[in-house]
């Protein structure tokens, strides 16, 4: 049996695969211990001997983002030591003078230079000398380290000094992160700073993850855990523990995953995933053929990570977060949120104004069906907690109005960075619309930026936990080479000794994968590059690709100019068991059979009567008209008076913005 549990800030979704279909739980998170409610999860699921849970975790992320990691000795080039604190020349705020310093996760007294040195071509033109790697070693021990970070100059094109530290520095009994390891590539400071990272996480993430599998082990007989990467693929924990660097997005990433394979059995290619949960709104761009883009530029917590992620854009907008006015009056909203501990005011506990409570207050929330009725909304202590939140506002409904404006324009904005601000037009894309959240909001969005149509898949409020459950086994291997362009035909050997190494690696978990080649492309003397497809058989349709995707990103290409070979990259793939949904033929009609009720909900400035629609009883061909809810156990769907939502053969909601987007 395989279970997937995807960990947010306020629920833990859990779902699996019972005789073909798909079962989902939902339950509050355990911020204290995410294994509790994830070991939780997988009881209420059935789940017996043998269980293969496949986890998406946040206890990466929520490290970086607390500041709470180890404490970590950097060891690099003699010369070389604050690199890691100096980091680049690019400020996000130039010209602000009082900005505050780059965060740097390694103290001063911590960072340790040795006298080695490796030409760009690998030559080893000076080794460290026995007695100062002792001598390291004696330092590190003395400074109290939890974990070592280990990135010399020059290591991608020459590991064999690093492998020396690190064979010196395992017997202290820390986790010890190296750079050719973590990431083989060029570029010192980003290199570092995930090597760095990798050495924040590693004590926690261990410790969370060996302790996980243990309790899984004991109370399942022989069952095992995976864990989600942050670039769409599942590897072994066991791995994720020796490498949680690349695990800091792994929840998001399943919610990619899933929503390209719903939006291709739906027929739509081109999409922007719009998932809103309890904590934050995760947007990406992505064809749902390929999948999102990646990138090897992501920034956590105001820290590079320049392993493979795939390219997704977090606001700090979610239902939880908290609204409060600032010094001069204005209405804000986040990055602060409720989480599962205390919530949001209408769950009970909690005492501060969230999104939530304000959908709750303008009737956008069925307090009957939330959670399938498993959680009370509290109506009247929301009613008072706001009037006494809401300041100069005449009213609890402005208060909730505003607050949903503020919000809405913050995730707005997002999905400008990811589509407008890279070139494309948000009325050639399908909105897929997901999370807790995220049907809440997408028709207003998806007016706001003219998008013509909105997919809510079958589950939307469990969707990352399916795209884990979905996702193939991955594994991703790079090397700098730094050769021109005319070496393009000459790289079988490169890659197939990143091949061979992927094809050990799987071969240790039972897999057999296929590779997918790439290749990093730019023009000489250009600081940045470009990575295209590498097939083998056509290595010119590289450089074709290049200077098309160069034109498309920059604006213009130049086929006269000298190229450059940067990076190969190869991912390793084993595919997931195939699924398939069950298509069930059309029959049109009004959803009268799903209609539960009628009730006031709040539109531009005043309540109007609603229809309140169970999407469980929505039946194939069905055509519901706005204004309306429908209500399901993982999410509500708003549908504004000008929206039309038709349910397609797989279950899914299809809805036609109509003139709203005009």
């Amino acid at each position: 049996m395989r279970i997937a549990i995807d960990t947010g800030g306020t629920f833990t979704d859990c779902v699996c695969f019972v005789d073909g279909e798909l079962r989902v739980v939902k339950i509050f998170s355990t911020p204290g211990d995410p294994s509790r409610a994830l070991l939780e999860g997988v009881r209420l699921l059935g789940g017996g001997a043998n269980v293969e849970v496949r986890h998406g975790t946040t206890v990466g992320t929520n490290t970086m983002l607390e500041q709470t990691g180890a404490r970590v000795a950097f060891v690099t080039t003699a010369g070389f030591e604050d690199t890691i604190a100096i980091g680049r020349q690019a400020r996000e705020k130039l010209y602000d003078w009082f900005a505050a310093a780059p965060i740097c996760l390694v103290p001063r007294e911590l960072r340790f230079g040795v006298t080695e040195r490796v030409s760009a071509e690998g030559r080893m033109l000076r080794a460290p000398a026995d007695e100062e790697l002792a001598a390291l070693l004696e330092a590190v021990r003395a400074g109290s380290a939890q974990a070592a970070a280990i990135s010399l100059l020059f290591s991608f094109a020459n590991p064999a000094t690093e492998q020396r530290i690190e064979a010196q520095l395992s017997g202290l009994g820390i986790p010890v992160s190296a750079s050719h390891r973590i990431l083989p590539e060029f570029r010192e400071y980003e290199r570092a700073s995930a090597t760095v990272v990798n050495a924040y996480l590693a004590p926690r993430m261990q410790s969370y993850l060996s302790a996980l599998e243990r309790r899984i082990a004991e109370e399942h007989r022989g069952g095992r855990v995976d864990v989600m990467q942050s670039s769409g693929g599942i590897i072994p924990a066991r791995v994720g523990a020796v490498e949680p660097v690349r695990t800091v997005l792994s929840g998001p990433a399943g919610g990619v995953v899933g929503a390209c394979r719903v939006a291709q059995w739906a027929g739509f290619e081109r999409i922007i995933g719009f998932d809103m949960g309890g904590t934050s709104t995760d947007v990406f761009l992505a064809n749902a053929r390929t999948g999102a883009e990646r990138t090897r530029e992501a920034v956590v917590a105001g820290v590079p990570v320049g392993v493979p992620m795939l390219d997704i854009h977090t606001a700090g907008a979610g239902g939880g977060s908290i609204a409060r006015f600032d010094a001069g009056g204005m209405l804000r909203v986040g990055p602060e949120s409720a989480g599962a501990d205390p919530g949001p005011i209408c769950f009970g506990r909690g005492e501060r104004a969230t999104v939530t409570d304000a959908n709750f207050v303008l009737g956008r929330l069925d307090a009957q069906s939330f959670l399938g009725g498993g959680v009370d909304l509290d109506r009247e202590r929301t009613l008072r907690m706001m009037r006494q939140q809401k300041g100069a506002l005449a009213t609890v409904e402005e208060f909730a109005a505003g607050i949903l404006r503020v919000v809405e324009m913050q995730m707005e904005k997002a999905i400008r960075v990811i589509s407008v601000e890279r070139g494309h037009d948000p009325r050639e894309f399908t909105l897929v619309a997901f999370g807790g959240g995220g049907p809440l909001h997408a028709c207003s969005l998806a007016a706001a930026l003219r998008i013509p149509r909105v997919l809510v898949p079958r589950l939307p409020g469990a969707l990352s936990a399916i795209g884990i459950l979905l996702a193939d086994n991955v594994r991703d291997f790079s090397r700098t080479v730094m050769l021109p362009g005319s070496e393009m035909e000459n790289l079988s050997g490169s890659f197939g000794e990143l091949e061979r190494q992927g094809v050990t690696e799987f071969a240790a978990e039972g897999f057999a994968g296929v590779a997918d080649r790439s290749v990093d492309l730019r023009y000489r003397g250009q600081g940045y590059e470009l990575n295209v497809v590498y097939d083998p058989q056509a290595p010119e349709r590289s450089i074709e690709a290049f200077h098309a995707l160069h034109r498309q990103r920059y604006g213009f290409a130049d086929a006269a100019r000298p190229m450059e070979i940067v990076s190969l990259r190869v991912r390793m793939i084993a595919a997931s068991e195939p699924y398939e949904p069950e298509r069930r033929a059309l029959v049109p009609g009004d959803g009268g059979a799903a209609l539960s009720a009628e009730r006031e909900v709040y539109f531009d400035g005043g309540f109007r009567p609603t229809r309140f629609y169970r999407r469980e009883k929505l039946a194939p061909g069905d055509v519901v008209n706005g204004p309306a809810m429908i209500t399901e156990y993982t999410a509500a769907t708003l549908l504004p008076p000008e929206c039309k939502a038709s349910v397609d053969g797989l279950g899914n909601l299809v809805i036609d913005i109509g003139e709203v987007g005009g």
